[in-house]
């Protein structure tokens, strides 16, 4: 028999403040989505309104004891937890985002619209018509299409009406597969590369291509040379001929239309430093930001309704109301000042740590930067320093660079030396280039060239930092 008995248990438990709930969320944003939020608070919350850019204190004659500002301060860093930030640093962007460059805007057409343009050449009954956008409309970013023919039936017989045969479906991909870009609508990476292959003039290296892609493409993908050779005697010039005429080919077709479709605005920095004269200046790019005040109407309200000595429950309900709606307006105001003096005092610490880039613009000249260092600069915690850099931007002298960008981890060298994680990547691409192709360097070989150069590192870093470099293992970057 179970024996139901009480027991008494303490626990600490630490629970976020809606006003600490509110800064976090603030200082995420980017200075554009910020736009976007004080507009939807000011639609949203009346008591909340736009005014001149007076002292405060001005803003409403209500006492402490009346209208409650903010309750407790809001002290970031109590908030930590696993799942807010990656151990204790920001991971390095990777090499291409890192560099400044110009925005791509969107293209004038997206994919689907190009491909439908196409399909409308294409003499097709209406049923045949409608296969044919259902298609279209089921590929993916890079140009494939993941769906079976099967499924694609039975969308097709539930969302159109259409009973539709397998082999009808089959039929219409062809069709949809004659478009531009080559290899587009393409089930697999086999069938994506023949696709385009067949479009070309069929060479004697463009034949043994096919041959390779259709007969031996599990050997190719692993890049058994030996093995293919062995089964399919064309000789090592041909086999090197064949597979460059494979590696030419566009493993995604669509990518190139999904990118553009991706950037549709241009970056907005939410900094700007200036240098001049060996001095540098330090701004918050927030031109459009309308300063905020409480409302005066909703304060004499809230005077009017507060009276006590008025005892009727629609009244005392309306002072509760009228209540919510100030004590929320100035907590967002509160917050959008913790914001923007957080960002300042975060951004300082930043230009201070690197102020030589920040001069020169040299890439060399930047420090190894970890979240711990620009803590203890700006007095806040790692979780704050990592919430203020994530999509952030500044713009320097130089051009626009991500928050992210200043940041990396470092080595110690022989000498004791600290160095950054960029000048590791800068010896470990010099070595992968320089390698012989037949036999590329594994990791353990790179490990052990980058201790004797004096860099303390492990072998399972080499590897992260390959990765990062987007540079596969040493068995995919052999050659013959």
């Amino acid at each position: 028999m179970n024996m139901l008995k009480q027991q008494l248990q303490q626990r600490l438990q630490q629970k976020l403040s809606p006003q600490q709930i509110q800064l976090i969320k603030l200082l995420e944003l980017p200075v554009v989505e910020l736009e976007d939020r004080i507009k939807q608070e000011l639609q949203e919350n009346p008591a909340l309104e736009e005014g001149q850019d007076t002292n405060a204190a001005d803003t409403t004659d209500m006492t402490d004891d009346e209208v409650s500002s903010s309750g407790d301060d809001i002290v970031l860093g109590d908030y930590l937890t696993e799942d807010d930030i990656p151990e204790y640093k920001l991971k390095e962007i990777s090499e291409r985002a890192a560099k400044k460059e110009e925005i791509p805007f969107a293209a004038a057409i997206s994919l689907n619209e190009r491909l439908i343009q196409q399909l409308s050449l294409r003499e097709l009954t209406e049923k045949q018509f409608k296969i044919a956008e259902y298609i279209i409309g089921n590929l993916d970013n890079d140009g494939y299409l993941r769906r079976e023919n099967a499924a694609i039936a039975d969308d097709l017989m539930f969302q159109v009406g259409y009973e539709v045969e397998e082999a009808e479906i089959e039929e219409i991909i062809k069709v949809v597969q004659d478009f531009d870009p080559p290899g587009i609508a393409a089930r697999n990476l086999r069938e994506c590369l023949l696709l385009q292959l067949s479009r070309k003039e069929h060479t004697e290296t463009v034949s043994n291509a096919i041959c390779i892609l259709t007969d031996h493409f599990s050997e190719f993908s692993r890049k058994h040379y030996d093995k293919i050779l062995s089964i399919f005697p064309i000789g090592e010039a041909g086999l090197k001929a064949a597979i460059s005429e494979i590696t030419i080919l566009d493993p995604k077709p669509g990518s190139d239309w999904s990118e553009a479709e991706n950037y549709t605005t241009h970056i907005t920095p939410d900094f700007i430093v200036e240098a001049h004269n060996g001095e540098l200046f330090l701004s918050m790019n927030s031109p459009d930001l309308p300063y905020l005040q409480i409302s005066p109407e909703y304060v004499a309200m809230y005077h009017q309704y507060s009276d006590k000595r008025l005892h009727v429950q629609d009244t005392s309900d309306t002072a509760l109301f009228l209540k919510q709606k100030i004590d929320s307006a100035q907590w967002f105001i509160d917050a959008i000042n913790q914001r923007k003096e957080t960002l300042h005092r975060t951004m300082e610490a930043i230009v201070e740590h690197q102020k030589d880039f920040f001069l020169t613009g040299n890439e060399s000249s930047l420090r190894p930067m970890i979240l711990k260092d620009i803590s203890e600069r700006a007095g806040y915690d790692k979780s704050t320093i990592s919430r203020v850099s994530n999509s952030k931007y500044v713009q320097t002298n130089f051009g626009i660079y991500s928050l992210k960008y200043f940041f990396s981890d470092y080595h110690q060298t022989n000498s004791g030396e600290e160095v950054t994680s960029r000048e590791v990547k800068k010896f470990l691409k010099e070595y992968i280039n320089g390698e012989n192709k037949r036999t590329p360097l594994t990791d353990d070989e790179l490990t052990r060239m980058l201790n004797e150069h004096g860099f303390i590192i492990a072998r399972r870093t080499v590897a992260k930092y390959r990765e990062q470099m987007e540079i596969p293992v040493a068995r995919l970057r052999k050659e013959i």
